[in-house]
């Protein structure tokens, strides 16, 4: 009897939250979880993490390092609801609260391989004048009650926000058993393994 061919794939993904650049704040954390589809489910690894604490470099970067590490595999039967991973910054405001200092999410890289990405971060606004100056004077920011919200289209056309910061990840992307499933998820048939190049001139 034939053996069964394989009915899910596997993505999996290490890597780092390695820095971000906030000119105007210090001393922030970063929080990420992931949000995904109802066909894709977690077999391994960590779903959220929060890290330390980092103050900017002092070179002329000011970069926030924080090289906090990502581990995490994922199975499922189809690419739909692909994961995102959704980050959160903080740090504390004039009065030492604790307040979020951007939101932002990008899927997980689709092809095997190395990746590096760069995430434009944002925050809500306050629709009024009275409000900011409010929330501003009880320490209180306009912040999502949940993150994943960001992940998601819903109600985001009616959210007022302001761009803030960048968030730099570094993704190491494995799949198995995609190909056999019939995505095709790039050029390489490797599915993440690189290799030494073939010479020029030599048959493949």
């Amino acid at each position: 009897m034939a053996a069964a061919g394989p009915s899910v794939f596997l993505l999996m993904v290490n890597g780092q939250v390695e820095s971000a650049q906030f000119p105007e704040y210090d001393d922030l954390y970063c929080k990420y979880c992931f949000v995904y589809g109802q066909d894709w489910a977690p077999t391994a690894g960590l779903e959220e993490g929060i890290s330390q604490i980092t103050s900017k470099s002092r070179d002329v970067r000011q970069a926030l390092v924080w090289n906090f590490p990502i581990d995490v595999t994922f199975k499922s039967t189809n690419p739909y609801g692909w994961p995102q991973i959704v980050l959160s910054v903080y740090g504390p405001d004039v009065f030492g609260n604790d307040v979020v200092r951007g939101y932002g999410a990008v899927h997980l890289p689709f092809s095997p391989g190395r990746h590096k990405r760069t995430i434009p971060m944002f925050v809500p606004e306050s629709t009024s004048k009275l409000q900011k100056f409010t929330s501003w004077f009880m320490g209180r920011r306009p912040e999502y009650t949940d993150p994943k919200v960001v992940a998601q289209g819903e109600g985001r056309e009616v959210t007022r926000v302001r761009s803030q910061g960048f968030v730099t990840l570094l993704f190491n992307v494995v799949t198995k058993d995609m190909r056999k499933l019939g995505y095709d998820t790039g050029p390489s048939d490797t599915q993440g393994v690189s290799g030494p190049s073939p010479l020029p001139g030599l048959p493949l």
